[in-house]
């Protein structure tokens, strides 16, 4: 038999861990719901902002025109901005973006640099041999577009400096609180538009077309990076309140276990001291 006061000991210990999975699932409910409305907020305006440029790119236009970051050349070089978070405790949220990018990153035949956001995913591409470009962490909950700006600056400069052909980015977006989906796409070169002949029309930019995706491509990488980290913030709140939730409800099934177990120990040693009791009263008469 358990000792009764290894079982109580035990069930302490499990109500301490269940009062702390509790608060945490509270604060991340209180996150996710901020997050969330940033997101849904930032969507529009990026898939609007994607639309927009891939029908500009699309516009008759001469070779010296083609901006640094719509010229497509052969790829020897691929780089990868890999979103993930700096804290666990979210479930399979990073393991999931993780294996998204490691698996994209074997099927390469060339070369592929890792620019990392995020705790989580630096330290498994550095765990299995990955180069790593740049690193950023710590950028919190709440980051502004100023405070992702650095990580576009490096992905723009290494690719108008052919230091990468081919920059793609590797996120978790976010579906809804129970659903965040690993999602890969290219973000350089942009790829054109396939515009319909029915659709082909010739705008009036002002100023030139081409000072307009002078100005406007920058603030489109920009705004892409700064969705994508949105995306992965709103999904890890999301993410770990549901398993904060999940291990909450697992600490008070097992706590009603050993509660039950307790009892029935309880009530096997209140009966052999009364059996104890009653053979001695026995021996004595």
């Amino acid at each position: 038999m358990i000792p009764i006061r290894l079982i109580r000991r035990r069930i302490r210990s499990i109500k301490s861990t269940a009062k702390i999975t509790k608060a945490m699932e509270m604060i991340a409910a209180s996150k996710m719901r901020q997050a969330q409305l940033r997101v849904l907020a930032a969507r529009p305006y990026a898939e609007k902002m994607r639309g927009v440029l891939a029908n500009l790119s699309a516009q008759p236009k001469t070779q010296d025109e083609i901006h640094p970051l719509l010229q497509h050349r052969e790829v020897k070089r691929v780089s990868v901005i890999h979103i993930t978070g700096d804290r666990g405790l979210c479930g399979g949220l990073n393991a999931n973006v993780n294996r998204k990018t490691a698996s994209f990153a074997l099927e390469q035949k060339v070369p592929v640099a890792i620019t990392a956001v995020g705790r989580k995913g630096r330290d498994y591409m550095a765990r299995y041999g990955r180069e790593i470009r740049a690193e950023f962490t710590q950028i919190g909950d709440n980051p502004t577009l100023l405070d992702t700006t650095p990580i576009s600056r490096v992905v723009i400069d290494d690719y108008t400096k052919g230091l990468t052909d081919e920059v793609f980015l590797c996120y978790t977006q976010f579906v809804s609180t129970v659903n965040q989906r690993p999602v890969l796409w290219k973000l350089l070169p942009i790829e054109p538009a396939s515009i319909e002949r029915t659709e082909n029309v010739e705008y009036i930019y002002e100023p030139a077309p081409a000072i307009v995706l002078e100005k406007l491509l920058p603030r489109y990488i920009e705004m892409q990076v700064y969705h994508a980290i949105l995306e992965s913030i709103a999904s890890e709140q999301s993410a770990r309140m549901v398993a904060m939730r999940n291990a909450t409800d697992n600490a008070n099934e097992m706590i009603e276990e050993l509660t039950l177990v307790y009892n029935k120990a309880r009530q096997e040693l209140i009966t052999n001291e009364l059996l104890d009791i009653a053979g001695g009263i026995l021996t004595l008469s």
